[in-house]
């Protein structure tokens, strides 16, 4: 019953914070679709020799998922998102660091966008499909949301500025940021150790 209540009590937390801050989320999830879009366009567009680089890239990390990945992904992953996580918080805090926070986002869509199309354009919409799912599916539903939550939060910090409400902002802004490395870690955790074991089964399919 307790489990059930505290399940409840986030439920409704997330709820009403998504509700208070509604534009600000659906500006950090255009800008994020933005930039997919773009990552998506770039490839599209890209010529033979970077389209060869590419398949290149992603055939070497499908082999060498047949025999081991790098343990030093994890460390590897987590440190950026560490370093991530405070790039976003110190230009949150700071009134002209907005478009630091805007750009990172537009960024890491485009990252996905490119990844994605990538994946198409090596093995097919089918298996392109099949890999992109697997390789990117399982962090990214931690780490996209925490991402924009994340943005949100450097916005409402730029708003208490305008409006002379700072300190208070500034310290709620740093105990989301610190969540929201939590998040991150897990994320990479995911990415890390679970992702790649995803892709090993379907492996044999691509």
């Amino acid at each position: 019953m307790r489990k059930t209540t505290a399940k409840s009590t986030i439920a409704n937390i997330i709820k009403k914070h998504i509700y208070d801050n509604i534009r600000e989320y659906a500006i950090v999830s255009i800008l994020f679709l933005i930039g997919l879009i773009l990552g998506v366009i770039f490839i599209n567009n890209a010529n033979e020799t970077q389209i060869t680089q590419i398949t290149e890239y992603l055939n070497n990390f499908s082999n060498s998922l047949k025999t081991n990945y790098n343990m030093e992904l994890i460390k590897n992953s987590i440190k950026d998102n560490v370093i991530l996580t405070i790039i976003m918080w110190f230009a949150g805090s700071t009134i002209i660091g907005l478009p630091i926070v805007f750009g990172i986002v537009s960024f890491r869509g485009f990252c996905m966008g490119y990844t994605i199309s990538s994946a198409v354009a090596t093995f097919g919409i089918g298996k392109g499909a099949i890999f992109a799912t697997c390789s990117l599916l399982m962090q990214n539903i931690i780490f996209i949301p925490a991402l924009l939550a994340l943005a949100v939060t450097g916005i409402k910090v730029y708003k208490s500025i305008i409006k002379d409400n700072i300190k208070f902002e500034i310290i709620r802004h740093t105990l989301f940021s610190v969540i929201i490395l939590i998040l991150l870690v897990i994320s990479a955790v995911v990415e890390t150790y679970i992702s790649p074991n995803l892709l090993k089964m379907v492996i044999n399919y691509i």
